[in-house]
């Protein structure tokens, strides 16, 4: 039969094993734990093996790893009046654990709404085209909103990123027609400037030919070898009369 005092020994056993494993916390290197004590702020721990107090202390464990959170698809209205759905992706990590819980009650969730309405503000003060060809700041001037806001909770936000804009059909059939006729325009703009250098060419040679009359002469010879390679059965040729002038002189020259 048991004994009363072998049954007291295994309840202080097993309240000695309860306290110590009360006691007792493993943080990740990606963990920081935040001791309270009696409600109290009292420290933070880092990972490893750490000893708390048994029912005085309390440990929070809080990750500072890079969060990557999606903020949902938001309607927003554009300064040129222009009604569009954007989303985005928000990257953010927490430098101080102790701010991150105390100052506000859950900052994921609070990071999550405040970068939703800021992406509203942000967009609704910008134009269509702007959002489209001018990303890059617009993200930038983003992160930097976000991070000066969450700053007293402690987080760090690293990047947002703009992942979609979501067009109306009737914008996206005037976008494409802009781009035909964009297209359309550079075609004409480059025909037109090839015209004008080939015409520019073309003053140029008849500069030389006026200047040098034999020029025209070689031109003419010139041609007549591209007629030639061309198999063609007759050719008729205008002949200059300064190649046949020497001949008609000496015949029209009475002899002596």
């Amino acid at each position: 039969m048991i004994s009363a005092d072998f049954i007291g020994w295994l309840v202080a056993l097993a309240l000695l094993v309860v306290i110590i494993a009360s006691a007792v916390r493993i943080l990740f290197e990606y963990e920081r734990g935040v001791v309270f004590r009696m409600g109290r702020y009292a420290g933070l721990k880092g990972p490893g093996l750490r000893f708390i107090i048994p029912v005085m202390d309390k440990i929070v464990k809080v990750s500072l790893r890079t969060v990557a959170m999606d903020v949902p698809p938001q309607d927003v209205i554009t300064r040129d009046n222009v009604s569009i759905k954007v989303n985005a992706v928000l990257y953010f990590r927490v430098v101080q654990p102790d701010k991150a819980l105390i100052e506000v009650e859950n900052y994921l969730y609070a990071t999550s709404q405040l970068a939703q309405t800021s992406l509203r503000s942000v967009l609704g003060q910008s134009d269509m085209d702007d959002l489209l060809s001018r990303r890059d700041q617009l993200n930038q001037h983003l992160q930097e909103i976000l991070d000066r806001q969450t700053d007293p909770w402690g987080v760090k936000v690293s990047n947002v990123e703009i992942k979609h804009v979501d067009l109306p059909v009737e914008m996206q059939r005037a976008m494409a027609r802009q781009a035909v006729a964009e297209r359309e325009r550079r075609a004409k703009v480059i025909n037109a400037e090839g015209e004008f250098q080939a015409s520019q060419k073309l003053a140029d040679a008849a500069k030389i030919i006026a200047t040098e009359p034999s020029a025209l002469q070689l031109r003419f010879l010139q041609t007549l070898v591209e007629i030639a390679a061309e198999k063609n059965s007759t050719v008729v040729f205008p002949l200059p009369l300064d190649l046949i002038r020497p001949f008609l002189e000496k015949i029209e020259k009475p002899p002596q």
